[in-house]
């Protein structure tokens, strides 16, 4: 922020006031999470930097919880590395698994949200789709209502989903299933908003021009509409992916012992055996976060860029 020249020192000195805000917002915010990525690093098992990584020395620093994250589960850990070794963690590592059932979920829950959020977005931006504000209180109050709250009422609706016309249709409860719609239902309002967001500043004509033409509402859509409001699609998708993997309280509530996600064996680790592995497993998940958030960063700037906001 680049003040003119005609700037007064008041004005010079709320400048550096409101840098020194932003500063301190921006570092309270941060350090929390950039102070785990050193402490999973640490050679020793404690939570708090040792003498050794205060003075720097090499020998303060280890690569160990890393490998445990690999090895925890495992048959046999210390055999030499190879296929059998690779098979043995892809089928026994704690940790592994649980980031098979975070991707799988996740990826699922994901495509669900995306077309889900992108056909309510598309109808919610009609001009003739009646109560607008009313279905788009429902869609996003997922984001509104705590998380426990929309978990316990999952869960006694997963114990028998049919129970309200008196059916017994089973349960959804301990599987996947189940998980994949309690995530979806997470994710849509974040891919309904950025869709909405992108339809903004649709040019309709274009639509009209395109049925015009003589090309069907599923050929406008796929090669008019969705060129453009892809970027926005796509972040709404990454967004319902980010919600999907960092959630644990629907995992806790609805999943069982085979829909073990990476948060939940998180949570788990700190209940019953505390491990700076937990450390690791926390700095892999920032590193996941800030790649999406990357991505998320250069889909807007690509959407502007379309939409003529942005040189």
């Amino acid at each position: 922020m680049n003040l003119p020249s005609h700037a007064d020192p008041i004005e010079r000195a709320w400048r550096w006031i409101y840098l020194a805000i932003c500063v301190g917002i921006f570092t309270f915010l941060v350090a929390p999470v950039l102070i785990v990525i050193p402490l999973s690093f640490n050679a020793e098992p404690y939570f708090s930097f040792t003498p050794k990584m205060l003075s720097l020395d090499p020998d303060g620093y280890s690569l160990r919880w890393y490998e445990l994250l690999a090895k925890f589960g495992m048959a046999e850990p210390d055999a030499p590395f190879g296929m059998n070794w690779l098979s043995d963690m892809w089928s026994n590592s704690t940790w592994f698994n649980a980031a098979k059932n975070s991707i799988f979920i996740g990826v699922w829950s994901t495509i669900l949200a995306t077309v889900l959020g992108t056909l309510a977005a598309l109808g919610l931006t009609r001009p003739e789709m009646p109560f607008k504000r009313t279905i788009t209180a429902i869609l996003l109050a997922p984001m509104i209502v705590p998380i426990v709250i929309i978990a316990t009422g999952l869960f006694f609706f997963y114990s028998n989903p049919c129970g309200v016309v008196g059916l017994n249709c089973g349960r959804l409860t301990s599987t996947y299933t189940g998980l994949i719609l309690a995530h979806t239902a997470l994710g849509v309002p974040f891919v309904v908003i950025t869709v909405k967001a992108t339809l903004t500043g649709f040019d309709e004509s274009l639509a009209r021009a395109s049925a015009s033409l003589g090309a069907s509402p599923f050929t406008t859509f796929r090669r008019v509409t969705m060129p453009l409001i892809f970027p926005g699609l796509v972040s709404g998708a990454l967004f319902a992916f980010a919600t999907s993997f960092d959630e644990v309280v629907a995992v806790l509530f609805v999943g069982g012992p085979q829909q073990v996600t990476i948060p939940r064996q998180m949570w788990g680790g700190l209940r019953e055996q505390i491990s700076p592995a937990i450390l690791a497993a926390a700095t892999i998940l920032v590193l996941v976060s800030v790649a999406l958030l990357t991505t998320v960063e250069l889909l807007r700037r690509r959407s502007e860029r379309l939409r003529g906001v942005r040189a």
